[in-house]
C-alpha cells in the first residue's frame, strides 16, 4: 500500500518531468532533438544526472517524451479549442487561427516544434523519426477531416478535394511560420500574408479571418 511519503516522491517526479519536458520542447524547437542531453539538462535545470536518467533511462527515450509532451502542447493551443465551434467551416477558421497564434506568440521559442524537428529528422530512419511521422499524419489527417466535413455541408466547394485543401492551408501556416523566423520577431507580416492567403481559401463561402 502507498504511503503517504511515498505519494510525495511520486508527485514530485511527476513535477519534475513536467519541468524537465517543458525545457526540453522548447529547447528542441530551437537547436533540435539531437542537442539534448541528460548532463546538459541537469546543468541547466540545476538537477543531479542520475535523477534526470532515472527519469527516461536514455536519450533516446527523453527525445520520444520530448515529443510526445509537444504534441499535447500543440493540441493544447490548436485543436482542443477549435471542438468548441461546429464541425466544418467555423472548425476549420479556428485551425486556421489558432495555429497561426500559436506559431506568432511563439508557444515555442523556436516556432511550431514540429516544424523544427521534421527538417531534422526526415531523412532519419528510427523510433523519433516514426513519432514525428505519426503526430504529423495525425494533424493532417484533423484537417482533412474538417475540410470534409465543411465540404460536406456545402460550406466550400468539392473541387479541389479535401487533401488538397489541407494541403494548401498547412502549406501556407508553415510557410509563414518559417519566414517569420528568418525577418525581425516583431514583423506581423508573414501572418498578414497567411490570413489573407487562407481567407481567399475559405472566402469562397464567405469566410473571413477574424
Amino acid at each position: 500500500m502507498d504511503t503517504p511519503s511515498a505519494d510525495g516522491r511520486v508527485e514530485r517526479g511527476n513535477q519534475t518531468r513536467r519541468l524537465v519536458l517543458r525545457h526540453t520542447a522548447d529547447l528542441a524547437s530551437v537547436e533540435g532533438l539531437s542537442g539534448l542531453t541528460i548532463g546538459r539538462l541537469a546543468s541547466e535545470l540545476s538537477l543531479s544526472k542520475s535523477g534526470v536518467f532515472a527519469l527516461f533511462g536514455s536519450k533516446e527515450e527523453l527525445q520520444l517524451a520530448t515529443v510526445r509532451a509537444a504534441r499535447r502542447i500543440f493540441l493544447d493551443h490548436i485543436a482542443v479549442p477549435a471542438m468548441e465551434f461546429d464541425d466544418g467551416l467555423p472548425r476549420l477558421r479556428s485551425l486556421c487561427e489558432n495555429w497561426l497564434a500559436y506559431s506568432r506568440t511563439r508557444v515555442f521559442p523556436g516556432g511550431c516544434f514540429f516544424f523544427a524537428v521534421a527538417a531534422e529528422f526526415d531523412s532519419r530512419p528510427g523510433p523519433v523519426r516514426d513519432a514525428i511521422v505519426a503526430a504529423r499524419i495525425e494533424w493532417t489527417d484533423f484537417v482533412e477531416a474538417t475540410v470534409g466535413a465543411a465540404i460536406a455541408k456545402g460550406e466550400l466547394p468539392a473541387d479541389p478535394d479535401g487533401p488538397q485543401v489541407a494541403f494548401e492551408l498547412i502549406a501556407i501556416m508553415e510557410g509563414a511560420n518559417g519566414d517569420s523566423l528568418l525577418r525581425d520577431a516583431n514583423d506581423p507580416r508573414p501572418y498578414e500574408w497567411a490570413t489573407r492567403a487562407i481567407t481567399r481559401i475559405l472566402g469562397r463561402r464567405g469566410a473571413s479571418p477574424r
